[in-house]
């Protein structure tokens, strides 16, 4: 017989283009931010087919304005033959002045990283959520793996009773 709750997937919002799983297991989160994308048309239809990834991707700061540079968005085979797409250029974010200012000030007087968490749709715009975050080391990656794993095993148990 066949039970509904075995075949149980772990659900991303529909809205959700790509996640960073990466980002969670190398640094602590210690504040997010969203931020708009400037892209051209052949990487807006290539992000709603979901071809994006974005595991090695990072955020810069350049002169007062922040990009996100790494991130690989592939583009379709039927894109148009007079545009040249580069899968992996820079793309500029858009967020207000006071927030990066803000951004800016962490990042320079205390040693904060800005890392890219996640893509999605809000109201057919793309948007890339930030986190301010602080690098893990090897003993702090291993403690939150084990807190993890303790945090499952506690469920199984309390489940079967």
């Amino acid at each position: 017989m066949y039970n509904s709750r075995m075949a149980k997937k772990k659900k991303t919002p529909e809205n959700t283009i790509a996640l960073n799983k990466k980002a969670k297991h190398d640094y602590f989160i210690e504040d997010t931010f969203e931020a708009g994308l400037v892209l051209q048309g052949w990487e807006v239809k290539s992000m709603r087919e979901g071809r994006i990834q974005m595991t090695d991707s990072y955020i810069m700061v350049k002169d007062g304005e922040l990009w996100w540079i790494g991130v690989s968005i592939t583009p379709l085979l039927s894109a148009s033959t007079h545009i040249h797409p580069d899968t992996y250029r820079s793309r500029k974010l858009l967020m207000k002045r006071k927030d990066i200012d803000k951004l800016i000030g962490q990042v320079d007087r205390k040693g904060f990283t800005l890392v890219p968490l996640s893509t999605y749709w809000i109201k057919g715009n793309a948007k890339l959520k930030i986190g301010l975050a602080k690098g893990k080391k090897d003993h702090d990656k291993r403690a939150t793996e084990k807190d993890r794993d303790w945090q499952r095993e506690k469920q199984r148990i309390l489940k079967s009773g």
